[in-house]
């Protein structure tokens, strides 16, 4: 007599046969090596080009994460020491030495960076730090590292495929939801910010008269959002992935061209790899695959497995709906910015603003207009001025400043003014609030002005407006 097994059953059975399916490890160890090697670069290019004192060193205020106000800023000597130790794990992680330590202490370092001030905050870092948490987990040392040249026995060959699914969607949410970013008015009908970006740069050779013309501007925002929200599609197909890669790297060395974005086209041609056949790596060097099949999935996995896919369930779902707060808070979120980090808004929006803060000290009516300069550094202030959660950080700060001083309990209000995407600068908060004793955290904030309504207008910027208009911010 044989024994029924439920649908349930066998569903269960195919998903751990699916997830568990043998995977080269080759394709794991190539995201390694390269990522250690681009965080290496990307230190040593920190302390060639001082930009470790100019980030780090110079700020006489840091703004800090909400809940993260412990992290301590460090003198110069020791932020210098911060990115070399950086550099040398990066070299570590990409060796494959000491590999468990290095990469946790590779993360948690990085990490350290960009909690020490908010205004360096870019999405690939973001993204940089994603990948050395997702590979705290993975065995990613197993394989062409020096630690199994010390250690053997430390030798795996393949992987479970989960692995390879959980990289694949880290890398599909960039994309899609940058793509999703662009499903603006402003972006497809106005094609701004893209048209303030492209105009500014007419000086390129070649290519820079054409940025100019209005519908070089268009052509780029509709063929940039066409490749964020399909190029996932096409790498998840195996006949079109070397075609869709191709264009991967045109779409990133031309915006690396177009624009001041640092790191992030590597990082990207970097991580869109994970899309590829494990294998590829041994096939790039034209190496046989000679690897010993492991055994199939055992019909019940333990506990373990289960553990591991509930974290990895619940880090997807994080993923998920950590880009779509914004929503919660309505409005326009390119304005009033509640919900913007971290939700992978890539090169969405072109803004600028000006501030000046008003103090007034209630006991005697004597009033004080402070411009934020006296606090912060250029980029500081240029990224303050449009970041309300800043904008209140500073007063506040500005509000201790003056009772340090003995003028006791002061009100701070602020003259914010902001274009967004070309359009005239309109007023950004109310001014008629005491940002002082405002707090911050993660309810609405009322002070905010609602967005204005106006399509942009054409503008053609000064040069220095997109000194960081092409960050990945």
């Amino acid at each position: 007599m044989t024994e029924e097994v439920s649908p349930g059953s066998q569903g269960a059975s195919r998903l751990w046969a699916w997830l568990l399916a043998p995977h080269d490890i080759a394709g794991l160890v190539a995201l390694r090596v390269l990522l250690g090697a681009l965080i290496a670069v990307s230190s040593a290019r920190f302390l060639a080009y001082g930009w470790v004192d100019e980030l780090f060193v110079k700020q006489r205020f840091h703004f800090t994460y909400f809940g993260m106000g412990w992290v301590p800023a460090l003198p110069a000597p020791w932020m210098h020491a911060v990115f070399g130790v950086l550099g040398v794990l990066g070299l570590c992680l990409a060796l494959g030495l000491f590999y468990r330590p290095v990469v946790a202490l590779l993360f948690i370092t990085f990490a350290y960076v960009q909690f020490v001030d908010v205004t360096n905050y870019l999405n690939h870092y973001y993204l940089v730090n994603l990948l050395l948490g997702l590979l705290c987990f993975l065995p990613a040392h197993r394989a062409f590292s020096l630690d199994v040249w010390r250690n053997p026995a430390l030798r795996q060959e393949q992987v479970p495929a989960a692995y390879t699914y959980l990289l694949r969607f880290q890398v599909g949410v960039v994309y899609v939801y940058a793509g999703l970013a662009k499903l603006t008015p402003d972006w497809l009908l106005h094609a701004q910010p893209l048209h303030i970006w492209l105009s500014a740069r007419t000086g390129l050779p070649l290519v820079g008269p054409l940025l100019d013309e209005r519908w070089v501007a268009y052509a780029a925002a509709w063929s940039g959002f066409l490749f964020d929200t399909t190029i996932v599609a096409f790498l998840l197909v195996r006949r079109l992935r070397p075609f869709a890669y191709v264009v991967v790297l045109g779409f990133h060395a031309a915006t690396s061209a177009l624009f001041p974005i640092g790191m992030f086209p590597a990082i990207m041609v970097t991580a869109a790899l994970v899309f590829f056949e494990p294998s590829w790596p041994r096939r790039l060097l034209g190496r046989r695959d000679e690897r010993p099949a492991l055994p199939g999935p055992r019909a019940v996995p333990g506990w373990k497995a289960h553990v591991a896919l509930g974290a990895a369930g619940v880090y997807g779902l994080l993923q998920f709906a950590l880009p779509l707060r914004t929503h919660l808070y309505g409005g326009n979120v390119l304005w009033h910015e509640q919900g913007m980090r971290f939700s992978w808004r890539v090169m969405a929006r072109e803004k600028n603003g000006s501030v000046t803060f008003m103090v007034r000290d209630p006991r005697t009516g004597r009033e004080w207009h402070v411009p934020p300069g006296q606090y912060l550094t250029r980029l500081q202030e240029r990224e303050m001025s449009v970041q309300p959660d800043l904008i209140l950080q500073l007063a506040r700060h500005i509000a201790r400043d003056f009772e340090a001083k003995g003028h006791g309990a002061v009100e701070v209000r602020a003259d914010a003014r902001v274009s967004l995407n070309g359009r005239p600068a309109e007023i950004f908060l109310d001014p008629e609030v005491d940002l002082a004793r405002e707090e911050d955290g993660l309810a609405p904030k009322r002070w905010i002005r609602p967005a204005p309504e106006a399509p942009p207008v054409r503008l053609r910027p000064a040069r220095s407006v997109v000194a960081r208009a092409g960050d990945a911010s």
